[in-house]
């Protein structure tokens, strides 16, 4: 298989049951619009959903759902709060032993040193001065301005191409590639299915609800993370979630712990260990092998290396044959029950719902290969309601696709000739430790640079990255670190530069509404002049590229606006072409409202890999047989000995059967937060205050473990392993399975004695506990669900939270 695996995050993007469903996504937020004219209402909108701004004296004072989203979240409400949050980054700061010391200054005081207030010529002279300073010194190579992960809205102000845009007309930086949600799948799946399958559009949701007669949703909570989205969510997939409850189809769970939409759809629940779903999803493929189940036919027209993968699980390679009777004793489901699940799903149509916490896992790759193994047996991809799909957790996945023109954005230029190799995302931290270090990585060779200046726009690395205490060590390697932030998050506290970025809500842009669906076209209008000295996105780019002497080349000769009105011009070029509506650009805006598009018959009729069932030939698959390959000779040339050429079964570093469980023994689980976007909002009390036990991130306990450790709902606890240590708040549930803990992603680092190795976190920070390691040498992904913990009642004086307190001088 080719790289292209390997694409930026998301980038294809670019391109009676209701009333129930309601009780479950949390207090209704659903208040009458106001009419337009009268009291100041302006639309905007977020990454958790579209709404009206009221505006009063200036000041944002409410945000009211938009009219057509069925079910706002409570983050829509909030988003008032978030603007005035208290942790806002008012003014451009510099760490005061940077100010005094540049570069020579003492690094190990980043996250514990005082800011210093400067103003915005001072701070940008710095930035560009070290800018300049680096690359002539070192070269491109040693500045790391990779930025993922999530960013605010909008087409224009976009943080990460802003930042790419003026590297590059500086002359290169050393990149990332992949990401955290499904770095180990988007590369696997590009050699199984030629696609990364993750972030693709999957058989529309109407096929589903028509042919479907099975679905077995395996380890996804989608009315958890169908909350937000990648760009403007329209939240259609709830409805299409609580359809399918409607439908009356049998649906099979199979997740470690009983999530909201378990709950709601009353689903039949299977709990295996968590990060073995490989070695029942294996069992099942035996089943249908010795009972002659499989469909031998779609085996040998549409997939290659069948022969291998069957020799392989009858036990002939490896003289352990994959039985249900085998793999109850590595993931705990029965076997009989293995056994039966297997048989039905060849009883009619059936659908493969997965998510990506399993791929976020020790040897993450053999996850969803072994999911498409699976699928491939049972034979139904491409036909209406079966098959398998990796996202329709994600971003409204499967509602149907409307006629729709493109919307454009803001580009990052072209890349210099000199470009410096990227590296794998989630070895940032190997990078800054290792530099020299070569490494293998996809069928090739990645040499770690030595990074000199991190310059980051746009996500929170402080909130991403496994293995907090040895990031902070390898944060005290760079001479210089900046950031372009809204809020003290751990991130801004251990940099040495500190801009102040503005939120969306106080800058103008444009964007699409509906990740899948493309309904709608949406204007993010100003609310609120920028609070403090903070300024947009845009703005800033804008004013470092005069400092560096590429002002015209960035901006290209366009205010805010006229970039806006580009964008939308561009988009309504093509609805033109095909005899769309859409108002001129100055109406739109105006009219302070969506455009809307329509959705297709056939969009609703839409099967994924349809086309390539009907004609392999002439529409085969991307991969290097041009049909699904479930062995590939690719992978097995490059001989790792980490991820073999078909899905198989590898012991993670740690689960709940490797020897170290006698020390740890509750296997931690770090699924998505429900009241905020990863760690954005956790900042805000008013939700904080919902969740938070005592002031502290929940801990998920079950009452039979939460029992033998004498720790009752509500009790402050420590959690705990050879990496770290954080306080939570313990939350005693019968909803998840003993020997298993979840402590959702997101929740701020709050270190008791900032600049101490190995401090405790107050807050309950859960990647103070995650293991930092590559998937496998080929996609070198994080592991973050492959962790192992204790946990005890905490005694003594518990200390206060401060991470929600501004830092001295600030």
């Amino acid at each position: 298989m080719s790289k292209r695996g390997t694409i930026s995050r998301r980038k294809f993007l670019g391109y009676s049951a209701i009333a129930g469903l309601a009780s479950l996504l949390g207090p209704s937020v659903l208040t009458p619009a106001f009419a337009a004219g009268g009291e100041e209402n302006i639309m905007t909108a977020a990454h958790w959903g579209a709404f009206r701004a009221k505006v009063k004296d200036g000041k944002f004072i409410e945000a009211v759902p938009f009219s057509k989203d069925n079910h706002p979240t409570s983050l829509v409400k909030a988003t008032p709060d978030y603007v005035y949050s208290p942790t806002r980054i008012k003014y451009p700061m510099v760490r005061k032993g940077f100010l005094k010391n540049g570069h020579k200054s003492d690094t190990a005081e980043r996250g514990t040193g005082e800011f210093v207030r400067v103003s915005w010529d001072k701070a940008l002279e710095l930035v560009a001065g070290e800018l300049n300073r680096v690359k002539k010194d070192y070269g491109p190579a040693a500045i790391y301005a990779g930025t993922p992960g999530w960013r605010n809205l909008g087409k224009l102000h976009n943080s990460a191409s802003g930042l790419r845009k003026i590297m590059n007309l500086q002359g290169g930086f050393t990149s990332c590639v992949g990401d955290y949600s499904t770095g180990a799948s988007q590369i696997i799946m590009g050699y199984v299915m030629g696609n990364m399958e993750v972030y693709s559009q999957q058989s529309s949701w109407p096929t589903i609800i028509e042919h479907s007669d099975t679905i077995i949703l395996w380890g996804a909570d989608p009315l958890t993370t169908l909350r937000m989205g990648w760009s403007i969510p329209d939240h259609e997939g709830q409805d299409w979630i609580a359809k399918l409850k409607s439908a009356g189809k049998r649906i099979i769970a199979i997740d470690p712990m009983k999530s909201d939409t378990i709950e709601y759809l009353g689903a039949e629940h299977i709990t295996p260990r968590p990060n073995t779903d490989v070695s029942m999803m294996l069992a099942m493929a035996y089943v249908l092998i010795k009972e002659e189940l499989a469909d031998l036919e779609f085996l040998d027209e549409y997939t290659v290396g069948y022969e291998k993968v069957k020799a392989y699980i009858l036990g002939e390679t490896d003289k352990t044959p994959k039985t249900p009777e085998w793999a109850e004793k590595i993931c705990g489901v029965p076997a009989k029950t293995i056994a039966d699940i297997a048989r039905a799903s060849v009883k009619g149509r059936t659908m493969l719902m997965s998510g990506w916490s399993m791929q976020r896992a020790d040897h993450g790759e053999q996850a969803h290969w072994a999911l498409v193994t699976l699928a491939s047996m049972i034979g139904q991809i491409g036909l209406p309601g079966g098959g398998f799909g990796l996202a329709y957790h994600y971003s409204g996945a499967g509602s149907p696709t409307a006629n729709a023109p493109g919307l454009p954005g803001f580009g990052a230029g072209k890349a210099p000739k000199n470009m410096p190799p990227a590296i794998p995302v989630a070895r940032i931290t190997d990078c800054l430790l290792e530099p020299g270090k070569t490494i293998d990585f996809n069928g090739g060779k990645v040499t770690y640079p030595e990074l000199k200046l991190i310059y980051w726009a746009g996500g929170n690395p402080f909130h991403h990255q496994q293995d907090r205490n040895k990031m902070i060590k390898a944060w005290r390697k760079p001479e210089t670190i900046i950031v372009n932030e809204m809020f003290w998050t751990p991130t801004a506290r251990f940099a040495d530069i500190v801009l102040p970025a503005c939120t969306s809500f106080e800058q103008n842009d444009v964007e699409r509404g509906g990740d899948y669906s493309a309904r709608y076209i949406m204007p993010m209008k100003q609310v609120i002049k920028p609070l403090y000295e903070s300024k947009p996105t845009y703005e800033i780019f804008s004013m470092l590229a005069d400092k560096l002497g590429h002002g015209k080349a960035f901006t290209e000769g366009k205010s805010e606006m006229e970039w806006v009105k580009s964008f939308y011009n561009a988009a309504k070029k093509q609805a033109d072409g095909k005899k769309l509506s859409m108002p001129d650009f100055d109406t739109f805006w105006a009219e302070n409202k969506q455009v809307e598009f329509p959705v297709t018959e056939e969009a609703k009729q839409w099967t994924r890999h349809a086309d390539y069932r009907e004609e392999p030939l002439f529409e085969p698959l991307g991969t290097a047989s041009g049909k699904i390959e479930l062995f590939s000779r690719d992978i097995e040339k490059m001989g790792y000995d980490d991820c073999p050429p078909h899905a198989s079964w590898i012991e993670p570093i740690e689960y709940l059967g490797s020897p170290k469980a006698k020390q740890y023994p509750l296997h931690l689980l770090s699924p998505h937060p429900k009241d905020r976007l990863h760690s954005q909002m956790n900042n805000v009390k008013s939700l904080r205050d919902e969740y938070a036990i005592k002031d502290r991130e929940p801990v998920l306990i079950s009452a039979s473990d939460a029992k033998a450790r004498g720790i009752n709902n509500g009790d402050i606890v420590r959690v705990f392993n050879d990496r770290g240590e954080v306080l939570a708040g313990a939350k005693v549930s019968e909803r998840i399975m003993p020997g298993v803990v979840r402590l959702r992603e997101g929740g701020w680092y709050d270190p008791l004695n900032p600049g101490k190795d190995g401090t405790m976190c107050k807050y309950g920070h859960v990647n103070v506990l995650t293991v930092d390691k590559g998937s496998s040498k080929l996609a070198q992904a994080t592991i973050a669900n492959s962790a192992l913990v204790q946990i005890e009642k905490f005694k003594g004086k518990v200390p206060a939270v401060t991470v929600f307190d501004a830092p001295k001088g600030a």
